[in-house]
């Protein structure tokens, strides 16, 4: 029997260990640069973190700077879990809880480069440019069917799964965006040329950091 051939310009890279919740029990400036480049699925939908920002409890720019909230209470506990909110009033937007617990840090997952589930994407998207299909933290929201209902969910457990990367990457860092407070801190981390940014990273002032593989056990 002739094997199915790939789509042309299909991405299919190989997926590392799954990552466990210790993963998140790190400062959040550690484990933000080193999301770029994992696989982040979401009942088999999605694709490999491109961009992410740090929110840390001190930062004014954090939903947890002010305390707890019934909205924001899961970036109070511990490590390795959801937290979705919905932005503008329209998109939902997912972060990932970081740091022991009582710390109240997360990261958002701001764009992703789509590796599986691609045909599940355009129909919620609408759209077929795949550049366009999650190159965004609401965007990839609706792409992966990311709801309120998945805050509060163990990133270790389905319908979540993230995978290590298996490679080394570059990684540069800038300034987040669409921010009225502490606008000038770097914590907006990307993948080095990536057409799947939400946005290009500014050419200069610019931080490169060459990332190698950590220990997805971690």
């Amino acid at each position: 029997m002739a094997q199915r051939s790939k789509p042309a310009g299909a991405i299919s890279p190989p997926l590392g260990k799954l990552l466990k919740r210790a993963f998140f029990a790190r400062s959040v400036h550690e484990v933000a640069p080193d999301l770029i480049g994992a696989t982040l699925l979401f009942n088999g939908v999605g694709g490999l973190i491109v961009e992410v920002e740090a929110y840390h409890h001190t930062d004014p720019a954090a939903h947890s700077f002010r305390g707890p909230t019934p909205r924001n209470k899961v970036m109070f506990g511990p490590p390795g879990f959801s937290y979705v909110y919905r932005s503008y009033g329209i998109h939902w937007c997912v972060n990932f809880v970081c740091e022991e617990e009582g710390s109240a840090s997360a990261v958002l997952i701001r764009a992703l480069a789509p590796t599986c589930g691609l045909p599940a994407m355009r129909r919620r998207r609408g759209l077929k440019d795949e550049r366009a299909l999650c190159s965004g933290p609401g965007k990839l929201c609706q792409a992966l069917g990311i709801t309120i209902a998945h805050s509060e969910l163990p990133l270790d457990r389905p319908p979540f799964a993230l995978h290590a990367r298996t490679a080394e990457v570059d990684v540069v860092s800038g300034i987040r965006i669409g921010l009225t407070k502490a606008v000038d801190l770097p914590w907006r981390y990307g993948l080095r040329e990536s057409k799947f940014l939400s946005k290009p990273f500014a050419a200069a002032p610019l931080q490169s950091l060459r990332v190698k593989r950590r220990n997805p056990d971690r």
